[in-house]
């Protein structure tokens, strides 16, 4: 049976034909063999989901899960699970069974790059659902003040209502840029698809459709609500840019299909997450010519706010590439680590 090559299941065929073991390194970003999350998290769920655990022991369980989602990625399962960390090293991720919403990460860090396989189970100890996250997009849930490791820098608002910091993108956007003299239409693309060749816009474009945001206000969900702050302005700068739909994977950045990260400041400090924008860091998608996207790559696009409580009027726009970042924004010095992380998933993180 042919397999459609755009297909998750392609991946999980072209790792059984490999011969790869899980702890078989392979290049983030291989065209053939490197599971993207959404690939990833939709191999899991189509074979995961439903599998009975009840009465099983804790490390039979652990053992069955990890047996499972070998086969559902196309590796054939080891005799015995080596003790390494990640413990899916191959395709760089852990895996975490939830009945809860307090995951616990226990005597490491958060990896930024590492993905995090989190399995729902439910009452009836039936597995539910997949969800595949970045720790760096697993750091934002955090609300407790336990993940400490945060990189973050100063937003000061200067003279000019919009700031365009970055006059030009990096090398690597370059060569995915739209052709100058051609007009792309994203209202029929999803802002969730990776980028590709002649559908990514100029950052002066951006930075054009995006300014006119200032002075729109929509309500204010209240403070303890920042993830549904943050989701309606990722809607309305996906209605800017002209995408007909919003949707947001929870995957980074924001606007994968333009590398834009969306950023709502209602204080000076910015929370950067496990990763500094100028990092050089592999992004988690494939590559495209043979080259690897990285975090410095991506333009992000930081809107200052004002709120009285009922309604959120944003005020300033700035937009700099990840390389550009800190020649606007000073970084923070200084991290603490914690050794145990206990992480709130939000209510709706399995929807």
């Amino acid at each position: 049976m042919n397999i459609d090559p755009t297909s998750p299941e392609h991946y999980a065929e072209n790792i059984t034909r490999s011969r790869l073991s899980i702890y078989d390194r392979i290049d983030i970003g291989d065209p053939g063999l490197w599971i993207p999350a959404s690939a990833l998290e939709a191999l899991l769920n189509k074979v995961l989901r439903g599998i009975d655990l009840a009465g099983l022991p804790l490390r039979t369980r652990s053992k069955v899960v990890k047996s499972a989602v070998c086969k559902a990625l196309g590796y054939p399962v080891p005799t015995t699970f080596k003790k390494t960390q990640p413990r899916f090293p191959g395709q760089m991720f852990d895996t975490y069974t939830q009945k809860s919403n307090n995951l616990q990460v226990w005597n490491e860090e958060l990896a930024p790059t590492r993905r995090y396989v989190i399995i729902r189970i439910s009452d009836r100890d039936k597995i539910e659902r997949v969800k595949v996250v970045t720790g760096d997009a697993l750091a934002k849930l955090d609300t407790t003040g336990t993940l400490t490791q945060k990189y973050q820098a100063r937003l000061i608002c200067g003279d000019e209502a919009a700031e365009l910091i970055s006059r030009t993108d990096t090398a690597l956007v370059k060569q995915l840029l739209v052709n100058p003299t051609e007009r792309v239409d994203l209202s029929k693309l999803a802002s969730t698809d990776n980028p590709a060749p002649g559908l990514v816009l100029p950052i002066a474009s951006i930075f054009e459709l995006l300014e006119r945001m200032i002075g729109l206000s929509f309500p204010d969900p209240g403070h303890v609500q920042e993830r549904k702050r943050g989701a309606d302005l990722h809607r309305h700068v996906c209605r800017h840019l002209g995408y007909s739909n919003y949707a947001d994977d929870g995957q980074f950045p924001d606007v994968r299909q333009q590398l834009v990260e969306v950023k709502l400041q209602t204080s000076p400090t910015i929370d950067l997450g496990l990763v500094r924008p100028n990092s050089t860091a592999p992004l988690d998608m494939p590559k495209l010519g043979g080259h690897q996207l990285r975090h410095c790559d991506v333009r992000y696009a930081l809107f200052y706010a004002v709120t009285d409580g009922t309604t959120v009027r944003l005020t300033h726009f700035f937009l700099a590439t990840g390389d550009g970042f800190f020649d606007r924004f000073p970084q923070f010095q200084g991290k603490v680590l914690n050794k145990k992380l206990q992480i709130p998933l939000p209510a709706d993180f399995f929807e």
